[in-house]
């Protein structure tokens, strides 16, 4: 049995499109996309169309993740204060490109299991931990700090999240993070996604990188909307693409609650930590 599990698309169609095509040359029994296929990049309505075609015509699995939750979210209605307004633009850009096929991105499950046939060796696929979607596991996370957090009975545990890619062996099972189809953030640009086999009564792990059409890609941040629609946070989340590097999460520590307290603008605060990150 072969099982191939991809994450963290964003939004970027041709790293959707690269994936596909190296899934399709390995030809696996199931295929899971484990969360964050939209938001966060330049063509979520594109994402979903060609996603929700695959798991039509060929059973491809979906799992939710946290920006799905966020972009369906979003569309019940604006938000309460200018900087929350400011800070969401680029989700409610994703809200806008997906709201006329949104029942697509609707009942998706938080969790998948499966075992190969005849065997009782589970494999759990979500997008972070039991502890949330938002809750990711990265390649220093402790493994005293994963007690609670993951699935009992099981023998492999697949995540994402975090954009990067690593896999341990804790409490009994096999744990993998497949990293990201579209964006990583651990300074390799290329692409990212799981193969696990079957094989000689136990599941086999492999992280495979691949590249895709960064041009293109480049060029659809560009012409969408995504940098003009999309707010000042836009520029960062480019920015973060362009690097392979995690950068929002120390905007965030630094200039989140003055924004939301309406203490500085947005766009102050952005300038000046892209003036600090070079």
């Amino acid at each position: 049995m072969k099982v191939a599990v991809f994450s963290d698309v964003q939004a970027v169609l041709p790293a959707l499109e690269a994936v596909i095509e190296q899934i399709e040359a390995w030809r696996p029994d199931m295929v899971v996309m484990a969360g964050d296929l939209v938001n966060r990049g330049p063509d979520s309505g594109g994402c979903l169309t060609l996603f929700d075609r695959m798991r039509r015509e060929q059973g491809w699995l979906p799992v939710n993740g946290n920006h799905e939750v966020w972009v369906l979210g979003c569309s019940a209605g604006p938000a309460a204060t200018e900087g929350e307004h400011e800070i969401r633009r680029f989700t409610d850009l994703a809200w806008r490109q997906v709201a006329d096929q949104a029942d697509r991105l609707r009942g998706w499950p938080d969790h998948l299991c499966l075992h190969p046939p005849g065997a009782d060796a589970w494999m759990h696929v979500t997008h972070g931990t039991m502890a949330g979607n938002r809750d990711g596991i990265m390649p220093n996370t402790s493994d005293e700090s994963l007690v609670g957090k993951l699935p009992e009975g099981v023998s492999l545990f697949v995540s994402g999240h975090t954009h990067r890619t690593h896999q341990r062996h804790t409490q009994g099972m096999d744990v993998v993070n497949v990293g990201s189809a579209g964006s990583p953030f651990d300074g390799d640009v290329r692409g990212s996604y799981g193969r696990f086999t079957w094989r000689g009564g136990q599941w086999h792990p492999e992280l495979v990188r691949f590249d895709y059409d960064r041009e293109r890609a480049a060029r659809d941040f560009e012409t969408s909307g995504f940098l003009d629609e999309g707010g000042p946070l836009a520029r960062l989340i480019y920015l973060e693409w362009q690097r392979a590097e995690l950068l929002i999460a120390g905007w965030r520590q630094r200039w989140q609650a003055a924004v939301l307290r309406g203490e500085v603008t947005l766009e102050y605060s952005v300038s000046h930590y892209l003036r600090d990150c070079g």
